[in-house]
């Protein structure tokens, strides 16, 4: 039965993952109708909680976060400068602070919050809106290979190694900073650095001034969404955060819609070394399939067009809770452990009728993290270790109640790193060596006719450079580093979900797919002044073992994964911004590239074929974000904001007939401060291109496409207290 149904999705062009993520789902024309009372209650939770709060708040606007408690802050974010690139670190970075995400973010999943706020980040989104399901790619490299971390903890899937952002609804109300590194970056906890990192910082609990806020917004396509928080401030040692947040919207294509709740909670005792910080984030995502794209000729028919049913949907709850303890030690360092829960579970329904399906997915995930950060003189050392272990199950069922497998996937995994950089006169030399092992454990499903299999990798990343202070607000850096990531499940199982006496002659071999590495060379400059900022950099990315869809087509309809024996990357990065005009901010960023496979055989068209220099899918030459920011008045803000992105192809064939056309966007926004509360207007994709924002080719070599999220308008009214 399986089979048949990973035949659909791999004819639809979807990757066929289907059955090994964590997500949820809700319809179009009216949500499961148990949602819309649950978005109502949470509404009404927050403004109720966001009341109580303010009986405990000075009457005055909420102090921005760099009147917090200094000292507090400071350890409060051991764990994060453990793992962040700092200032001076010889690594393409941007680091995005919270005035900036403020001005951004209206709700929308992370990966669209992100895709112009820093380079070579592109990103799409499955509803033809800015809510819901999307997906981030990095130097034109997929979000399996992205790190990603909050408050140091890893957030990666151990199992397929993404995160999905949409189980979070609203993530970026709760983040204080972002950074994302570039190419292989500093050490980090959790699945490998390998396209770049990026790591979260939630909002500190440890601030001197209590305050809150309500946020209410509306907007086309039916969406709607309430948020608030407050923070106590420091009472008698304690302290806490905490935030509600509940959206949905109708999405633009048909019967894609989206209902999303979550709740985060950062409370903390704070001595004068001490401090215990417990962090919780809930969420829970409905809503209606809409993974599959649409050929061309379905869109020229109806541009929101859908190929799956309205009642095909998911829903999907995730949770994670930590327990830090920092400490500041008497020689000027800083010591933290941290342990942590992430777990999740839901399932989702699939029909081929009049067969009905349902699929449920289930982990549970303990780890801990400890890292030490120490200055004495020239020589800062940072170190971590972190360890954790993980199993999922995945169950399939035939409805009302047939089985059709339940496997368990288990994965341990433990890292430890050491970075030291070195000041003497005008140069800070940099090292960071970190050692790796990972284990992949099958347990299959009791009428899968096989045994279970294991397999283990162990690793050695090591990266060294250098930055050169070449005068006042100018420094150089280069840097040199290697990392290796171990295939996901997805990868060895080639998009299948349980291994039976069927397919194990086929995937069964977990060895069929080797791990990749990556040799990175960065380097580049960096320039501040009062009244313009500039860091351009060069990159280039060997690859070796690069894991790809270029197997063949199997009965299933999906693609096996294999290795590319050799691929680069190659590019030139710019990000700016010129403040030398009164009340207007000119900035922007842009990426230029040259990507090439080199040589490998093709299968995926059935009869092999070999491919020289060809430039891997989903990448484009060109990408370009840039806006201009004017206050004509105190009280009001303006900004507008392109972006374009030259056409990219959708396999490893070169072939022109599969290709992403580029395109161009135009947003706006405009907010208006009236004393405590402000309004905010959103304009997204104003002159309304109708182009794609991602695609896919199916083992049958269909096409299809992802659209750009169409012209929307978002109006929000926010108060402060």
């Amino acid at each position: 039965m399986s089979r048949r149904i990973l035949a659909r999705l791999a004819r639809a062009g979807r990757p066929v993952v289907v059955a090994c993520r964590a997500w949820a789902r809700t319809p179009h024309h009216g949500f499961a109708p148990r949602s819309v009372p649950a978005a109502a209650t949470l509404a009404a939770a927050a403004l109720a909680t966001a009341a109580a709060s303010a009986t405990t708040v000075r009457a005055q606007a909420r102090p921005d976060s760099a009147r917090s408690d200094s000292a507090a802050r400071r350890i409060e974010g051991v764990s994060v400068q453990a793992i962040r690139a700092g200032s001076t670190a010889p690594i393409a970075q941007k680091t995005i602070e919270r005035a900036a995400i403020a001005q951004r973010q209206f709700g929308q999943d992370v990966p669209m919050l992100l895709m112009n706020a820093a380079p070579s980040l592109m990103a799409h989104t499955e509803t033809g809106t800015q809510w819901g399901y999307s997906y981030l790619r990095l130097r034109g490299l997929d979000q399996t290979r992205i790190n990603i971390t909050i408050d140091g903890v890893p957030l990666n899937d151990m199992e397929d190694q993404v995160l999905y952002f949409a189980n979070f609804a609203d993530l970026m109300s709760n983040v204080q900073s972002v950074q994302v590194q570039r190419g292989v970056g500093t050490s980090t906890a959790g699945t490998a650095s390998y396209a770049g990192s990026i790591n979260f910082e939630t909002m500190p609990v440890g601030r001197k001034e209590a305050g809150g806020d309500v946020q209410v917004q509306v907007g086309s396509f039916g969406a709607q969404r309430v948020t608030a928080g407050f923070n106590s401030g420091l009472q008698n040692g304690f302290a806490a955060y905490g935030r509600v947040s509940a959206l949905r919207t109708n999405g633009y294509r048909d019967h894609s819609g989206v209902a999303g709740r979550t709740g985060f909670l950062g409370a903390g005792w704070f001595g004068q070394r001490d401090i215990v910080k417990l962090t919780a984030l809930v969420g829970q995502l409905y809503d209606t399939l809409s993974y599959t794209g649409a050929t061309r000729e379905q869109l020229q028919q109806n541009w929101r067009f859908n190929p799956l049913a309205p009642n095909e949907r998911d829903k999907f709850g995730q949770q994670m809770v930590s327990l830090a303890w920092s400490r500041s030690l008497a020689n000027g360092g800083a010591v933290n452990t941290t342990v942590y829960r992430n777990s999740a579970s839901g399932n989702y329904d699939y029909f081929e009728l009049p067969d009905r399906y349902r699929f449920n997915l289930a982990h549970t995930w303990y780890g801990v993290t400890s890292v030490y950060n120490v200055e004495r003189g020239a020589l800062a050392i940072n170190t971590g270790v972190n360890a954790n272990t993980y199993q999922r199950a995945h169950r399939g069922y035939f409805q009302p109640d047939t089985e059709l497998y339940d496997n368990t996937g288990h994965k341990q995994d433990a890292s430890g790193f050491v970075k030291l950089s070195y000041t003497r006169g005008k140069a800070t030399w940099f090292a960071d060596g970190q050692g790796r092992w990972a284990r992949f454990r099958y347990e299959p499903s009791d009428n899968a006719g096989i045994t279970g299999r294991s397999i283990d990798w162990a690793f050695f990343n090591p990266k060294a450079g250098v930055t050169y202070v070449l005068a006042r607000g100018v420094s150089a850096f280069t840097s040199y580093g290697m990392t290796s990531r171990e295939p996901a499940r997805n990868d060895l199982f080639g998009g299948e979900d349980d291994l039976n006496s069927g397919n194990v002659e086929a995937f069964g071999d977990f060895t069929r797919v080797r791990p990749e590495q990556l040799r990175d060379f960065e380097a580049g400059i960096n320039l501040v002044r009062r009244t313009f900022d500039l860091s351009a950099n060069v990159y280039s990315m060997d690859f070796r073992n690069d894991i790809a869809r270029i197997g063949a087509p199997m009965a299933s309809g999906s693609i096996l994964r294999r290795n590319v024996g050799s691929s680069f990357r190659r590019g030139l990065e710019l990000d700016w911004a010129y403040r030398g005009l009164n009340g207007v901010v000119l900035a922007g960023n842009a990426n230029w590239s040259t990507n090439r496979i080199r040589q490998f055989t093709d299968s995926s068209r059935g009869t092999p074929v070999v491919r020289r220099n060809v430039e891997p899918l989903l990448t484009p030459r060109f990408t370009s974000a840039h806006r201009v920011e004017v206050t004509p008045a105190s009280r009001l803000w303006v900004s507008v904001e392109g972006r374009y992105q030259s056409r990219a192809f959708l396999d490893n064939t070169s072939s022109p007939d599969r290709v992403l056309p580029d395109f161009y966007t135009v947003d706006a926004t405009a907010r208006l401060l009236l004393g405590r509360t402000s309004i905010t207007l959103r304009g997204q994709n104003l002159g309304d291109t109708r182009k794609f924002g991602s695609g896919a080719v199916s083992s049958s070599g269909r096409v299809r496409y992802f659209i750009l999220p169409a012209r929307a308008v978002f109006l929000t009214a926010a108060y402060e207290f």
